[in-house]
């Protein structure tokens, strides 16, 4: 019977510490990643600009009515989590700027896609600037997922819907 108090005990100790590791970590962040692509910069500018079934980590999505003038919709994810996303910028064929439009989420920010003509077709920039309220979510982007995997994902289903390799830059 020991041993179920020290293995509780050795949790509640394990979630204590990385509880204050997370308080110790930055809320807000900044991540940047780029790669180049063969399209011209319209194509990449209406890829994102359209539906989203191209990228793996949306399984379904869907319009909202518009709010304080801005374009709102939402996407789900792959493990069934919606969130509403709205448009704060919008530049033909250069530049989008996308922010999560719920406050009750354990994260937030925006992501600033930025679409460059280059000499054979496009270089895509997609900067992150994220928060992360939930210290534990916290240490968790930090030390097991990254900053910037959500972006590197996306710019690699970016080249998959082209059917080009993607590299992925700093």
């Amino acid at each position: 019977m020991k041993w179920v108090f020290f293995i509780g005990a050795g949790v509640v100790l394990l979630v204590a510490i990385v509880a204050m590791l997370g308080a110790m970590l930055p809320r807000d962040h900044r991540a940047t990643r780029q790669a180049r692509y063969r399209q011209r910069p319209e194509a990449i500018y209406f890829t994102f600009a359209g539906p989203v079934d191209w990228r793996s980590d949306v399984k379904a999505s869907g319009s909202l009515p518009d709010r304080d003038g801005r374009k709102q919709w939402w996407e789900q994810d792959t493990h069934g989590h919606k969130i509403t996303y709205e448009l704060v910028e919008d530049k033909m064929p250069a530049r989008r700027v996308t922010r999560i439009a719920e406050k009750n989420l354990p994260f937030g920010g925006t992501w600033t896609i930025d679409i460059s003509p280059a000499p054979e077709g496009s270089v895509v920039r997609i900067t992150e600037d994220g928060q992360i309220h939930n210290v534990i979510f916290r240490f968790m982007a930090r030390f097991f997922f990254g900053y910037t995997a959500s972006i590197e994902g996306c710019l690699r289903d970016l080249g998959r819907r082209f059917g080009e390799f993607t590299t992925i830059e700093p």
